[in-house]
């Protein structure tokens, strides 16, 4: 009963304000990481960026799949920090910005298949039209205009609601909702096919959309839950976040725990056990050197550390848990995503270099700078929102003084 709370315990304030300029302190040491980077080895800044870039992109995507889910299932539990979930899916435009880097390096560093002759490269030929030059930035360019739409749409009509209170927003909302998530189906997928999974254009998973998908959830759900967290204490949210939406994000988060692995191991069971060369190459370079310590490290810290932890229902309001699988989550998705594209670079093994820190740090700087300019510049939760007091719980609070006082009424009355 008590994971169920609906009454938020007194929290102390937290004032952030001494870390102001910390998002200036990144981008400028990112930035001039990343710029002695790109001179000093350019291949390794273009594997760096990309792998910086695909570990944020999994943030914004996740953030507009969870504001998509919100308003598909009408949900009220999620709304007091709806506005978090559509801040980071508004950095599209952003992430637009910084694709541009992979643009100019892709087809002298990233994807060597761009050059190569589809006549004479069978894996390549089976998969023209898509895996040519044209296909390449045509993907691109398809899928930055659709999430800045979504995105945009989705935040306009949500800050309409908070104008004028009426029906229009909301049912607007569920229609963008309603295309968005066919949309975000096909076009997350294919920007994980066109910029990780090109990197060995050989290699064949109908899969690897999903597996990006689980682990991009996965990991936003631990970011959310960090920044409500963050929002609660410093004031922004106190009035609104109760312990049951933390307590439905922990669900969240450990339901896709589950979620990515199984996906994974599917991944993995069905190549092998296919045992077709084209596939399972791909997991036989992950075997060499130390990426095999590296995929013991994702099975048990991205799958086992998280499932055990989590079993407990109280551990989902446990703060400083809580607190660690965020940074966990991030750490594990890093290196996620650098077992996916590292290998081709440094088949030997892993390598954390000094560009992927800088590249990283750059991306962190200027896409937390913007988010906060965004939750600054609007209401930090939805002000009308019809399912805000389902929400909050004053509709079942109602209810429960209105069964008490005809309780109280019918003793009265005998």
């Amino acid at each position: 009963m008590a994971a169920h709370s609906t009454t938020a315990a007194p929290v102390e304030r937290l004032d952030l304000t001494k870390f102001k300029a910390l998002p200036l302190v990144f981008i400028a040491l990112g930035a001039l990481g990343a710029i002695a980077g790109f001179f000093v080895n350019q291949k390794q800044f273009a594997f760096s960026w990309l792998l910086s870039f695909m570990f944020f992109l999994s943030i914004m995507a996740g953030g507009w799949f969870l504001t998509m889910v919100h308003h598909l299932f009408d949900a009220g539990w999620s709304v007091p920090f709806r506005r978090i979930n559509e801040h980071l899916a508004c950095l599209a435009p952003v992430m637009a910005l910084l694709f541009i880097p992979i643009a100019l390096l892709a087809r002298r560093y990233l994807y060597d298949w761009m050059d190569n002759d589809p006549h004479a490269d069978h894996a390549l030929g089976a998969k023209q039209p898509l895996f040519t030059a044209a296909g390449f930035y045509g993907v691109a360019v398809l899928n930055f205009v659709l999430w800045t739409f979504f995105s945009w749409r989705l935040r306009y009509w949500s800050l309409q609601q908070d104008r004028t209170g009426d029906a229009l927003p909301t049912k607007k909302m569920r229609v963008l909702a309603c295309l968005g998530i066919i949309t975000f189906a096909l076009t997350v997928t294919l920007a994980a096919i066109m910029w990780m999974k090109a990197l060995q254009h050989q290699w064949f998973s109908t899969m690897y959309g999903v597996y990006y998908f689980a682990g991009s959830v996965w990991t936003t759900l631990a970011t959310v839950y960090a920044i409500a967290m963050i929002l609660r204490r410093t004031g922004h949210l106190t009035a609104v976040l109760k312990d049951k939406q933390f307590y439905f994000l922990g669900s969240l988060f450990f339901a896709f725990t589950v979620f990515y692995a199984y996906i994974h191991f599917s991944q993995y069971f069905i190549i092998w056990n296919a045992n077709m060369p084209e596939e399972t190459f791909w997991y036989v370079l992950r075997e060499q050197g130390t990426w095999r310590q590296i995929s013991m490290i994702i099975i048990f810290g991205h799958f086992f550390v998280p499932f055990l932890s989590l079993l407990r229902i109280d551990a989902k309001l446990t703060p400083w848990l809580m607190t660690f699988f965020f940074f966990w989550a991030w750490l594990m998705h890093f290196i996620d995503i650098s077992f996916n594209v590292m290998p081709v670079l440094h088949p030997e093994g892993f390598m954390l270099h000094w560009i992927d820190i800088s590249c990283w740090l750059f991306m962190l700087g200027v896409l937390t700078m913007v988010f906060l300019k965004y939750f600054n510049a609007h209401p930090p939760f939805p002000q009308r929102d019809p399912r805000m007091a389902e929400g909050l719980d004053i509709i079942q609070a109602g209810y429960e003084r209105e069964d008490q006082t005809l309780g109280t009424q019918k003793k009265g009355a005998h």
